[in-house]
């Protein structure tokens, strides 16, 4: 009797609770129902209508790249970053109009995107520049700096955009791998010289991934928001690496201690890989638009100037004996995405996808700096030991020399 009196007194309760989370999620959800009532409302009544009929619409496209696929012909890639529908009436190549097709319909919804194929007798080497003119007259250019056929997507140029990212990324990371012999050799407070020449490299390169997102962004189409996608590529880094750190250590009950010098080696090849993918872009880029010596200037500069890299990725493990397995794997890590980003930058380089992979650099660079600087704060010397602060700012000089081979 007692038991099923209990039960019975349990039952009501079990019901309140299903209640109330019912009507939690009646509460939660409905402040966003009537928030999409009120925008179909407002789209259905546009008071700003006969506003709106005074003055000229908004219009703003973007040429995002011409290519070449064959001789006699060009493709811009065009993207409407405007508020509003925009008709590409016609197309001006030259300052004479041309005839063209465009797939899929000339007219671009706001956020679309298009191919306008040119039948136009490009001379290779020769600058050209494309104008488009919408149907209310308003006009949008881009200039070819250098006309020269595109690359294709085919097993050949895969290959030979990989042995680019290949001489350029991993290669050099690699080589820079094998200085872990002597920091094995030499005491600690020269290891702690050059944890704090690593924090002065990746502090170069996060901001070097930073100023190149941000002069990408100027292409972003205004609609994408170039400086958006910088926040959301910065600080998504920094929350997904730091979240899943945190998570990790939690499982492992260590609570929420420091990385370990391993994770932080890792860390630094994550870091340095996503800025190596910004270095790839750059490479099949320039070979996209038939700056070919520039293109192989950048890979011996990105070559010289990613040595350095391998050095910083090995420098928190120098106290440390990990498996061997795990230096190729951080290699990889760091080199492969070079290749990633010539394919990319070679067969259908974007702003968008640029601004973020870059502005991802910058974040993950950042809090790896943040897990050095722990590492070296639990070191009696600290960073700014004047041995610790020669090497910070050591760092700082060479990815600044180094630099100066891949100036675009």
């Amino acid at each position: 009797m007692r038991a099923s009196r209990y039960t019975a007194m349990a039952e009501p309760s079990v019901d309140r609770v299903t209640g109330s989370a019912g009507r939690r999620w009646i509460l939660g959800l409905a402040p966003i129902l009537l928030l999409v009532g009120l925008v179909f409302l407002f789209r259905s009544v546009d008071p700003t209508g006969v506003i709106r009929t005074a003055f000229p619409p908004v219009e703003d496209l973007t040429i995002e790249r011409v290519s070449f696929p064959e001789a006699g012909s060009m493709v811009a890639h065009v993207v409407n970053g405007g508020p509003e529908t925009v008709t590409i009436a016609q197309v001006m190549v030259d300052e004479a109009y041309w005839q063209h097709s465009i797939q899929p319909d000339r007219v671009v919804p706001r956020l679309g995107r298009v191919q306008v194929t040119i039948p136009y007798p490009w001379v290779d080497g020769e600058p050209h520049e494309v104008v488009l003119v919408t149907s209310t007259g308003l006009t949008f250019a881009h200039e070819v700096e250098v006309a020269t056929l595109s690359p294709q997507k085919s097993a050949r140029f895969f290959g030979v955009f990989a042995l680019l990212g290949l001489y350029a990324g991993v290669l050099p990371v690699l080589i820079g791998l094998l200085w872990y012999p002597y920091l094995r050799q030499i005491g600690a407070k020269w290891i702690n010289f050059f944890l704090a020449f690593t924090v002065g490299l990746l502090i170069f390169l996060a901001a070097d991934s930073l100023h190149e997102a941000f002069e990408t962004a100027d292409l972003v189409p205004a609609a994408f928001q170039g400086v958006g996608l910088i926040v959301l590529g910065v600080f998504g880094a920094v929350l997904a690496i730091l979240g899943l750190g945190q998570h990790r250590r939690s499982v492992r009950g260590s609570g929420s201690g420091a990385a370990s010098p391993l994770e932080v080696a890792y860390l630094v090849a994550l870091g340095i890989g996503l800025h190596n993918l910004g270095e790839g872009l750059a490479i099949g880029s320039a070979y996209a638009l038939g700056e070919i010596a520039l293109g192989s200037f950048l890979v011996i500069g990105f070559a010289i100037h990613n040595t350095t890299e391998g050095l910083a990725i090995v420098a928190p493990v120098a106290r440390d004996k990990p498996p061997l397995r795990h230096f190729l794997f951080m290699g990889l890590l760091a080199g492969i995405p070079t290749i990633i980003g010539t394919w990319i930058g070679g067969f259908s380089y974007s702003p968008i996808a640029a601004t973020f992979f870059l502005a991802l650099g910058a974040g993950a660079m950042l809090v790896v700096v943040y897990e050095l600087w722990k590492m070296m704060g639990r070191q009696e010397s600290g960073m700014f030991a004047p041995l610790n602060a020669t090497g910070l700012g050591l760092g700082l000089l060479v990815m600044y020399a180094t630099a100066l081979l891949v100036v675009a």
